[in-house]
């Protein structure tokens, strides 16, 4: 008898009300252009911003549409992290820590608006991440470093970004944006303590709560050992 293992797929709070965007766009597009008719020579200047900003709110809207139906799958398996630019997925067994990220700045104790995710041997990501999603990432955690910076965890040369081969335990040279995020993910778990980083606006919770949901996950997922 085969067994069905449970799914739970998460809707990042990024994408939610695209359609409506889009629909308040083009709604306020066909109402402009209607004004527009009889008082375009008197309000040329101002049409022309509204234009614009009806523009802004319709592409808007269609890249959160364009995004992955879910940012999240988490089976008994593992984890997998959906982006509009790839993806990356780690089995829970390769997952040492989740963990809210809570730094102190001074006599003030500041929660990072992320997840942290430490893993058993970072070398394992290196075939778990498409290419183009490892090359943007580098781009969206430069906050993380830039947070790094200013608790003193790290200094600008530390920071910058390393274009050199990574060489893996196995001996295989990695090259281009997937070795650089290598080197990025190593420069930032020296920092941070972690290797992979989820942002709030990927999850549909508050974070303590999708933390506690993640861990019970990983807790969970020996109960399935003999189904995978």
């Amino acid at each position: 008898m085969t067994t069905t293992l449970p799914v739970i797929n998460i809707k990042a709070q990024s994408t939610h009300h695209a359609l409506f965007l889009m629909l308040i766009a083009l709604i306020t597009l066909i109402i402009t252009f209607a004004i527009n008719l009889n008082y375009w020579r008197q309000f040329q200047l101002v049409f022309t911003f509204i234009y614009l900003s009806e523009l802004v709110l319709f592409i808007t809207g269609l890249a959160k549409y364009l995004q992955p139906q879910h940012s999240l799958c988490l089976t008994p398996k593992g984890i997998k992290y959906q982006h509009s630019y790839g993806q990356w997925q780690m089995r829970w067994q390769e997952i040492q820590q989740i963990s809210l990220m809570n730094e102190t700045f001074g006599l003030t104790q500041v929660q990072l608006p992320y997840i942290g995710i430490r893993l058993i041997e970072l070398s394992t990501l290196a075939h778990q991440i498409s290419p183009r999603l490892a090359n943007r990432l580098i781009h969206e955690q430069k906050p993380l470093l830039a947070c790094a910076i200013r608790l003193k965890f790290l200094t600008l040369e530390q920071a910058q970004l390393n274009f050199d081969a990574y060489i893996l335990p196995s001996g295989e040279r990695l090259k281009g944006p997937l070795a650089a995020f290598m080197h990025h993910t190593t420069v930032l778990h020296k920092a941070l303590g972690y290797h992979l980083f989820l942002p709030e606006t990927a999850i549909d919770r508050d974070l303590n709560g999708f933390c506690t949901l993640l861990t019970q996950c990983k807790k969970s997922c020996s109960e399935y050992s003999s189904a995978l």
